[in-house]
């Protein structure tokens, strides 16, 4: 069965000629911004999305009037209609809402990108904002009318043996993961502990100032066994939004536009919502390497020309794995690309979370990853990369994931 299962992950699709692919080039986000970031906010996300998007026109040089399309996740709790009356947008042309939490990230910028190069919107505002520390914590285990019924009827047929939270699902598959490949603990700590160390370089970050060494991560309580607390993203309130509009008009406004080279969706058999556990490997993410083909094929490029990368962090074991799946290292090989942090650290072969990720940072459902991106091709993050030229973003893991790619 394993063997029919990979013919199936390995088997190339027919795809559209990439030539009729219109966001490659013709398409770039022009405007970014965010709230602070912190574990009590103090007020609404209704208010920490209008401030994160009026820090966006800002950023972009543009005005409220002129924003004419909004993407949203289909778990932000802030809609539509009250932004358009809370900020004043005139003519609201185009709007939607993507799923599957953090696989959304990058799903809005594809949505935003498809309606401004077809002409459906002229500049599409992409936006999460989060009480996710002072208000709906994701630890906590939900009612049995949530579990028992669709799309999350899965969940009933786990919580009630103890897998009740994101931590322990990610952990069967971390221990898979370790288990087949053998991965150290020490391993994964250099992930953790590198985007520390970035997140020191920035101000914004949550644990700016706060540095942590490999002993301290191993010091650290074991939250579900393999996954450490130094594992697992930092609870945060915060939101962020980001601005797409077409390259030509992005060139006359105020910012170094990040010209968008790709924004593709991945999603695979036999998956359900974070608790995928039946395939026949659990050590791997095929939706997220169905994103990857997907992503190189449009955009023309390998990851040997990757400068940068954003991986989605919401658990340290995720980072290598992304690793293997997008083809950065082969199988098997992408704790031992970690070990020691220099690979990964700014100026190795490939810096990861430049602004710390979700690990150090916040954990915005990766919006700040994507604001983190386009500050690397703009050449003015705190924890800059010489000279990049391309910057990749993916998404969520263990749910349909996402993926874009930028060039200066």
């Amino acid at each position: 069965m394993f063997d029919q299962y990979l013919s199936r992950r390995y088997q190339k699709f027919g795809r559209p000629d990439p030539s009729a692919y219109l966001i490659k080039d013709k398409t770039a986000i022009a405007g970014i911004g965010a709230t602070e970031f912190s574990k009590n906010s103090g007020r609404s996300e209704l208010q920490m999305a209008c401030e994160a998007i009026i820090d966006a026109v800002e950023d972009a040089g543009l005005k409220m009037e002129q924003i004419d399309g909004l993407v949203k996740f289909a778990m932000d709790y802030t809609d539509e209609m009250h932004l358009v009356s809370a900020l004043g947008i005139k003519d609201l042309a185009f709007f939607a809402e993507c799923g599957w939490g953090g696989g959304a990230c990058c799903s809005t910028i594809s949505h935003a990108a498809a309606a401004v190069a077809t002409g459906m919107a002229k500049y599409v505002v992409c936006y999460r904002a989060m009480n996710e520390r002072s208000g709906r914590r994701y630890g906590r285990v939900p009612g049995v009318e949530t579990v028992m019924a669709a799309p999350n009827d899965h969940y009933g047929y786990i919580m009630p043996y103890g897998l009740a939270v994101p931590p322990s699902w990610v952990a069967l598959f971390g221990t898979r993961y370790m288990h087949d490949y053998n991965v150290t603990a020490e391993q994964l700590g250099w992930v953790s502990v590198v985007l520390r160390e970035h997140a020191c370089m920035n101000p914004e970050a949550m644990f700016y100032g706060v540095p942590a060494t490999l002993e301290d991560y191993m010091a650290s309580k074991m939250i579900v066994e393999p996954l450490r607390l130094y594992d697992c993203c930092v609870d945060s309130d915060g939101a962020c939004a980001i601005i797409v509009t077409t390259t030509e008009r992005a060139k006359d406004l105020k910012q170094t536009p990040a010209v968008i080279m790709g924004a593709v969706q991945g999603i695979a058999e036999q998956g359900e919502m974070m608790t995928s556990l039946y395939r026949p490997k659990i050590s791997l993410l095929p939706e997220v390497w169905y994103a990857g083909q997907e992503l190189w094929r449009v955009s023309g490029v390998t990851p040997k020309d990757v400068d940068v990368a954003q991986f989605y962090d919401a658990f340290s074991p995720l980072i290598p794995m992304q690793m293997e799946e997008y083809g950065f290292v082969e199988e098997g090989e992408g704790a031992l690309f970690c070990e020691g942090g220099e690979r990964i650290r700014i100026g190795g072969e490939l810096p990861c979370n430049t602004s710390g990720g979700h690990l150090s940072e916040a954990y915005i459902h990766g919006m700040n990853l994507i604001n983190e991106a386009v500050r690397q091709v703009r050449g003015t993050s705190t924890g800059q990369v010489d000279d990049v030229e391309i910057s990749l973003v993916t998404g969520g893991l263990g749910v349909p994931t996402s993926a874009i790619l930028l060039r200066r």
